[in-house]
């Protein structure tokens, strides 16, 4: 009885590893991402050890997470500078049409809607960008293609994903305080983990069927 309790592959003890997983994985997240401009190599890093522990292939987190940071830097870091622009713009056009241009007018009413719906494709689309850039080696055009199509292709897992990650953060904040320590601890990285259940999913459907089985590149 007792050598099942502490046999490491105990479920429950798998399960528990995985929230250690987590827990260093904040901590690294959040240390790497304090430049700012080095989120998206972080963020990078964050789902390739995420991807691996939903598929129940671990490895050394900290060396896995190190690994994707030093191979993805530079195209990660240029995506995160692409997106961090273009929802900058998305995010004031339509800020300024809700808040500032307060008449009243067909003009107005076509402008929120178009744009709108504009960072409504961006928020798709940022949901794939980063797991994608670690799971698949393309340039970044391909990638940022693919994160897009892959959205609206998907777009119930989407609509899944971005559900219950603003659930999350705003049951933490508003309703749910008891949920709020949790993302203090294991932060963005436990938003990716659950992510991460779906991508693999999604994934899964455009690798070679032998290659499914293997281990994330």
């Amino acid at each position: 009885m007792f050598s099942e309790i502490f046999n490491y592959d105990n479920p429950v003890w798998r399960f528990i590893g995985k929230f250690c997983d987590l827990l260093i994985l904040n901590i690294l997240w959040i240390l790497l991402s304090v430049p700012v401009v080095t989120s998206g190599a972080a963020t990078t890093a964050v789902y390739y050890v995420t991807l691996k522990l939903v598929r129940d292939e671990e490895g050394p987190t900290i060396r896995s997470f190190f690994r994707s940071f030093k191979e993805n830097f530079r195209q990660a870091t240029i995506l995160w500078l692409i997106l961090l622009a273009v929802g900058g713009l998305l995010a004031f056009d339509v800020y300024f049409f809700f808040f500032i241009q307060k008449e009243p007018s067909l003009l107005r009413t076509a402008m929120i809607a178009i744009f709108g719906g504009f960072l409504l494709l961006y928020c798709f689309t940022s949901l794939y960008v980063f797991p994608l850039q670690a799971r698949f080696y393309n340039p970044l055009r391909r990638t940022l293609f693919n994160a897009l199509i892959m959205s609206v292709r998907h777009l119930v897992f989407t609509l899944g994903m971005l559900a219950a990650d603003v659930f999350l953060l705003l049951a933490a904040i508003f309703l749910l305080p008891v949920l709020m320590p949790l993302l203090v601890l294991f932060g963005f990285p436990l938003i990716a983990f659950i992510n991460s259940y779906v991508l693999v999913k999604i994934f899964d459907r455009y690798m070679p069927q032998e290659e499914t089985s293997t281990a994330a590149p």
